[in-house]
């Protein structure tokens, strides 16, 4: 029984794709609740689809799977806006119950506070319609997972906030290799808002905890 079938028996309606090329075309055209996103695809990487979807929408969840044991491979799907990753072989227990967790963390209401559409602090503004980062004026690059984490950090202003429901929140899962990835996150975060990351105005340090955003 192939993957699609079983997650068909399990109630889900799924549109597959077998190359890259297809995938790229049906990720970015159509409107999905969550995608499945094997790395090696034939004809290109399942990473080429990931960054493309993430062009277009920060929102749709992303479980990646690859047969790839190498940390490097699991940070690039990370750093490109995945939100999950698996790998093979795998329980197809373990495949629903992470697919269950993405869904549940995408359509909860009112999960944080509501924000407006523009929130500014000092120089910063962000605009969460356009997924866009400015400071003073000029536009910051940030990933789809840098994104997530500071509209979370601003959704949460003046909370302070676990490594760990940081990672269950913005990641949408409990385990990570280490919560060392969430200081890698802010210590990037920080490197692109801040006017001296050594001294952060924004992204502040809870000693023994977390962080918080002040603003």
């Amino acid at each position: 029984m192939t993957l699609t079938d079983r997650l068909t028996a399990e109630g889900y309606d799924i549109t597959s794709a077998t190359d890259a090329s297809t995938a790229l075309a049906t990720a970015t055209t159509g409107t999905f609740d969550v995608m499945i996103l094997d790395v090696m695809l034939p004809g290109g990487s399942g990473f080429d689809v990931c960054r493309a979807v993430r062009a277009k929408s920060i929102d749709t969840p992303i479980l990646m799977l690859t047969a790839r044991g190498q940390v490097v491979d699991r940070v690039v799907g990370l750093k490109l806006g995945a939100d999950d990753y698996l790998v093979k072989p795998f329980e197809m227990s373990e495949l629903l119950a992470r697919l269950e967790a993405l869904l549940r963390r995408a359509t909860i209401p009112g999960r944080s506070r509501a924000t407006t559409e523009v929130f500014r602090v000092g120089d910063i503004t962000v605009d969460f319609r356009r997924a866009e980062v400015t400071k003073s004026g000029s536009p910051l690059e940030l990933s789809a997972r840098e994104f997530k984490l500071l509209r979370y950090f601003i959704e949460h202003r003046g909370a302070a906030l676990s490594r760990d429901e940081l990672l269950n929140e913005v990641w949408g899962y409990n385990a990570m290799p280490s919560t060392r990835t969430v200081d890698v996150h802010v210590a990037w975060l920080r490197q692109k808002l801040e006017d001296n990351p050594r001294h952060p105005q924004h992204i502040l340090t809870v000693h023994g905890l977390g962080y918080k955003f002040a603003g």
